[in-house]
């Protein structure tokens, strides 16, 4: 089943549990499938891959939101935001931790042949295309940084 049946039937679901953080979160999903499927020059279908970017942009620009409310502590926007993520988060795939990124991380320090912090753009490269969907960017930026360094 595509990302938007499953979308479509949460929200019936939604609807009936009168849960309006899950109704406000999957109707942004909704929303963001339809544009990019209305796009100029886009398919009349989008892949899995497409699928999880685009749910992995809608929860970084909630995180993002998140980190400026919390700044000017507006906990009432604040909470709004981490509802959100947290029910667009049951769309993507489990998430590598720092410590399952290392090893793979290695890996590819090894086949690029990487040595120092100047490196780090090679790596990266690599690792953004070789983890996509299973990590964060800041994630891998941060365990490629620490690698690099040592």
């Amino acid at each position: 089943m595509s990302l938007e049946q499953t979308v479509n039937d949460d929200i019936k679901k939604a609807m009936l549990a009168r849960d309006e953080a899950g109704l406000r979160s999957l109707r942004a999903i909704k929303a963001a499938i339809l544009l990019a499927k209305t796009a100029e020059g886009a398919k009349d279908a989008l892949s899995a891959e497409d699928e999880i970017k685009l749910v992995q942009k809608l929860v970084k620009q909630r995180k993002d939101s998140l980190e400026i409310f919390e700044k000017q502590n507006r906990a009432d926007l604040a909470k709004k935001e981490k509802e959100e993520i947290e029910v667009m988060e049951k769309y993507l795939p489990a998430q590598l931790s720092a410590e399952d990124l290392k090893p793979i991380i290695r890996k590819i320090i090894e086949q690029t042949g990487a040595s120092g912090p100047s490196d780090m753009g090679k790596v990266m490269g690599v690792a953004t295309k070789e983890l996509a969907g299973k990590a964060e960017g800041k994630a891998i930026s941060a365990v490629v940084k620490e690698l690099l360094a040592q």
